[in-house]
C-alpha cells in the first residue's frame, strides 16, 4: 500500500471518527436540553403526562400511595425543581413540606402552576380549617377539566421544544374524557335518595364533590383538611351524635391509610355503620385500583353509591 493511500485511509478514518463523535455529542446535548415538566403530586402528575403526551420529559415527585400532607423532598428532587421548564404543583397548602422548595425555583426564574388556586377554590365550612381554602379540588372532575386546560396553557406558554398542536389536541382529547367523567359521576349519584346523601369521611376531602353532586358532609372523623391533625375525645363525641342524628350508613376512610380512628367512631356512634374504603389524595400502582384519576374516580364512585344504597 502506498505512502499516499495510507494516509488517505487514515484521513477517512479521522473523518468517520470526527462524524461519531459529533452525533453522539449531539445526542447528548439534545437529551440534556429535552423539555422538562416537574409536577408534585401524583395526582397532577397523571393529568399532566396526559396533556403533555410525549412533548417533554414528565417528572413526579410524590410516588402512588405518598401523603401530599406529610412529604418531604429529596435533594435530587429539589435540583430538578430548579432546573425545570415549568412546575406544576397543587398550592392552597396541600403539599405542606414542599412549598419552600417550590418558592425556591420561582426565585430562580421557574415558571409555576398553583392550579388549586386558579379553579375556583372553595373553603372549608367547618372543623379546624374553617374558613381556609380546601386544596382537594381534584374531587371534582369539572373542576379537573379546567385544570387540564390551565396546564396545556402552561406547557405550550412556558416549556420551549414541545409542539403546541399536539399539546392542545392532547388537551382537548383528555377534556373530553373528562367531561364524560362527570356525567358518568352524576348518573351514578343519580341513583342515591336525597335523604341518603350524607357524608362522612376520615378527613375533610371531599368537600367538592359533595358540592358538585349534592351531597351533605355530616362531618369528619378528623375534623381538619389535613391528615396531620388529629381528633380530641370531644370531636369524636360531637361526631358520633351527627352521625346518629342524621341516620348515617357508612363512614368513608382514606384506603391508603389506617382506618381506626373511622372504625373507633362506628362504636362511639352506637349504631351499626360500614367503614368504606376511598381512594383520596392519591393514586396507587397499577394493578390495585387507582392507578390514574380516571381509575380513582370510577372507583370511589361505585365505592360511594354503593354503600349508601346498599341499605
Amino acid at each position: 500500500m502506498t505512502a499516499t493511500r495510507r494516509a488517505g485511509n487514515l484521513s477517512l478514518l479521522l473523518l468517520l471518527l470526527l462524524c461519531l463523535l459529533a452525533a453522539v455529542t449531539g445526542c447528548s446535548a439534545e437529551q440534556r436540553h429535552r423539555p422538562s415538566v416537574v409536577v408534585t403530586t401524583n395526582i397532577l402528575g397523571d393529568l399532566t403526562r396526559n396533556v403533555v403526551g410525549d412533548e417533554a420529559e414528565v417528572t413526579v415527585l410524590m410516588q402512588p400511595g405518598a401523603d401530599p400532607h406529610s412529604f418531604g423532598v429529596s435533594a435530587p428532587q429539589a435540583a430538578a425543581m430548579e432546573q425545570a421548564d415549568l412546575l406544576v404543583h397543587n398550592g392552597l397548602g396541600l403539599e405542606e413540606n414542599v412549598l419552600r422548595h417550590v418558592e425556591a425555583a420561582r426565585e430562580l426564574g421557574v415558571p409555576t402552576l398553583a392550579v388549586g388556586e386558579s379553579v375556583d377554590p372553595m373553603t372549608y365550612t367547618g372543623g379546624e380549617s374553617a374558613g381556609q381554602a380546601d386544596p382537594h379540588f381534584w374531587t371534582d372532575p369539572v373542576r379537573v377539566r379546567e385544570a387540564v386546560r390551565l396546564i396545556g396553557d402552561h406547557v405550550v406558554r412556558h416549556v420551549a421544544g414541545v409542539d403546541a398542536g399536539v399539546v392542545e389536541k392532547n388537551t382537548e382529547r383528555y377534556g373530553a374524557e373528562l367531561a364524560g367523567l362527570h356525567e358518568e359521576m352524576r348518573g351514578a349519584f343519580g341513583s342515591v335518595p336525597a335523604d341518603k346523601r350524607r357524608l362522612v369521611t376520615n378527613h375533610h376531602v371531599f368537600g367538592y364533590l359533595a358540592d358538585r353532586y349534592g351531597f351533605r358532609v355530616v362531618g369528619a372523623v378528623i375534623p381538619s383538611g389535613t391528615t396531620l391533625a388529629s381528633p380530641s375525645a370531644s370531636d369524636l363525641d360531637s361526631l358520633a351524635t351527627a352521625v346518629r342524628k342524621a341516620g348515617v350508613t357508612a363512614i368513608f376512610a382514606d384506603s391508603s391509610q389506617p382506618d381506626r380512628l373511622a372504625q373507633v367512631l362506628k362504636r362511639e356512634s352506637g349504631i351499626d355503620v360500614d367503614v368504606v374504603p376511598l381512594f383520596s389524595e392519591s393514586l396507587t400502582p397499577k394493578g390495585q385500583g387507582a392507578a390514574t384519576y380516571l381509575q380513582m374516580m370510577r372507583a370511589n364512585t361505585e365505592a360511594i353509591t354503593e354503600g349508601l344504597t346498599s341499605r
